[in-house]
């Protein structure tokens, strides 16, 4: 199955939109060999026992799956959200690097459309030299057909949330907690998010950031995806890795 993918890049308040595809994998299962029926003769011995073939677990995949339990869990108790009924989806890797200072870049998935989720992955992040400009990599949901949508990034001092409209895209101001961080270049960190109800939680390290209050006159249901901001112009510009990427689902 193919999977399309957005490309939309913003320049302080103004963007460029582009498309492109993504070509998704489609497991196939490999069924069993058949049988050969050969003629018994007439004197057979007794047959040396075969062992049956075992499946060996994919011991990351199983420690993946815990560990983002484990935060549904912990967001449950939280009060985040509702309930840990969901469905579990391990998404694409995102690897980018951007060299246009005060540019954005989102990119986005039609075949994930969740409305209410917990994500979580693990992030690195670098800028080619010293910069004050915003300059980070992030996720983007809630993402309309005409670009309109979330977009979240990890800077090395704060968290920066933005809605991106036609136009122009606006910082959200946070409702609760410092929405700072304290990271040098190149960063990395494991980054966990939970959207339930107008309501985003940010988690870096498993330590809560902020509480981000989202407007409610605009849809939550909306293409997930990933993005990065440029914070200067030099040989890579910033690099994004976004690695472990998975996705929660919440059940209605």
């Amino acid at each position: 199955m193919d999977r399309r993918t957005f490309l939309f890049l913003s320049l302080a308040v103004l963007f460029v939109m582009a498309c492109s595809t993504v070509g998704g994998l489609v497991a196939t299962p490999t069924p069993p060999p058949t049988p050969t029926e050969t003629p018994s003769p007439t004197v057979t011995p007794s047959p040396t026992a075969t062992l049956k073939p075992t499946f060996t677990p994919d011991v990351a995949a199983t420690q993946r799956y815990d560990d983002i339990l484990t935060q549904v869990e912990r967001f449950k108790e939280a009060g985040h959200i509702p309930t840990t009924k969901g469905k579990y989806i391990e998404l694409p890797e995102y690897h980018k690097e951007w060299a246009q200072r005060q540019w954005s870049t989102r990119e986005w998935y039609y075949d994930y459309e969740p409305e209410s989720f917990v994500f979580t992955a693990h992030a690195k992040w670098s800028t080619a030299g010293p910069t004050s400009e915003t300059s980070g990599c992030g996720i983007a949901f809630a993402t309309q057909d005409d670009g309109r949508g979330y977009g979240i990034f990890l800077d090395k001092a704060r968290i920066f949330f933005a809605y991106y409209d036609l136009k122009y895209y606006y910082e959200l101001g946070k409702t609760r907690g410092s929405g700072r961080l304290d990271f040098g270049n190149p960063a990395e960190a494991k980054f966990s998010l939970a959207v339930h109800d107008y309501k985003a939680y940010v988690y870096v390290d498993d330590v809560f950031i902020g509480e981000y209050s989202l407007s409610k006159d605009k849809p939550l249901q909306g293409y997930f995806g990933y993005g990065l901001i440029s914070g200067t112009n030099k040989d890579y510009g910033t690099r994004c890795d976004i690695t472990e990427p998975r996705l929660w689902q919440i059940s209605p």
